[in-house]
C-alpha cells in the first residue's frame, strides 16, 4: 500500500468535525438533548463549539467544571446515545466542506497518504466517512475510543507508525487549538483551517505554522511545510 520506505511516506492527518465535515448542528442538538435529559440548562452553542475536538469526557469537564467526574462520564455516555438517536431518526447531516473533496484528490495525486485523528468514536467516524464513500481513502484512522484526548500526541504517533511516516514528513490539519497543540506535542507541522470552530487568530496564537482560508490552499501548504 505504501509507496516509500518506512518513515519516508508523506502523511496528511486531518481532524474530522470542523475540518473535513460540517457537523456543528448535529453536535449542538445532541448536546442540548443530553443536558436536558440530566435536567441541566443547555450550554450556549458557542460554548459547545469550543469543546469540539476533545474527547467527550474532557468536553463535559470543560462545559461543567464544577461537576464531579462521575457526572462527566455519565454525560459523555448519554451524549453518545443522544447522537445515535438523532442518526436513527435521519437527523444527522455531515456534509463535506466545499473544496475538501478536491483537496483530498490533489494530495493523493501528489503522493500523500491520508489519515484522520478525531475526537469522534470509531463508529461515528466510520459512519461519517462512509456517507461520502471516503472510509477506505484514509490509511490510518485514530479516534477517541483508543487514545487520550487531544492535545495528547498519541493519535498522531499511532498514525505515523501505521502509515510509515516520520515527524518530518507528517502534517496535522485541523480547525481547533487542540489540533495545533497535539501537532506540536508530536513534533509535526501544524496547519490550521479557518472554516471550523476556532478562528485563525487563535490558531496562530497556539502556534500554527500556517492557516488555510480555503481547502484549495491545503496541498501547497502541506508541500511547503514538509519541504
Amino acid at each position: 500500500m505504501f509507496k516509500q520506505a518506512p518513515g519516508m511516506n508523506r502523511l496528511a492527518i486531518f481532524d474530522c468535525d470542523g475540518t473535513l465535515v460540517d457537523s456543528q448542528a448535529n453536535i449542538c442538538a445532541a448536546m442540548e438533548a443530553c443536558f436536558a435529559g440530566h435536567g441541566l440548562p443547555a450550554p450556549d452553542r458557542a460554548a459547545t463549539r469550543r469543546v469540539v475536538g476533545l474527547s467527550l469526557t474532557e468536553a463535559m469537564r470543560a462545559l461543567l467544571p464544577g461537576e464531579p467526574e462521575e457526572r462527566h462520564a455519565s454525560l459523555a455516555e448519554d451524549y453518545k446515545s443522544c447522537f445515535q438517536r438523532l442518526r436513527a431518526q435521519g437527523r444527522v447531516e455531515e456534509p463535506l466542506f466545499e473544496g475538501i473533496a478536491e483537496a483530498l484528490d490533489a494530495l493523493e495525486a501528489d503522493g500523500w497518504l491520508l489519515g484522520v485523528a478525531t475526537g469522534k468514536s470509531d463508529r461515528g467516524l466510520r459512519l461519517a466517512l462512509e456517507g461520502h464513500g471516503y472510509h477506505r481513502r484514509f490509511v490510518t484512522l485514530q479516534t477517541a475510543d483508543r487514545h487520550p484526548s487531544k492535545p495528547h500526541p498519541s493519535m498522531i504517533e499511532a498514525a505515523m507508525a501505521e502509515a510509515g511516516a516520520s515527524p518530518e514528513t507528517t502534517v496535522m490539519i485541523g480547525d481547533t487549538r487542540y489540533d495545533i497543540a497535539m501537532a506540536h506535542a508530536a513534533n509535526v507541522r501544524a496547519i490550521g483551517v479557518a472554516w471550523g470552530y476556532h478562528d485563525a487568530a487563535e490558531l496562530f496564537e497556539e502556534g500554527a505554522d500556517a492557516v488555510a482560508e480555503h481547502p484549495s490552499e491545503l496541498p501547497a501548504l502541506c508541500t511547503k511545510e514538509t519541504a
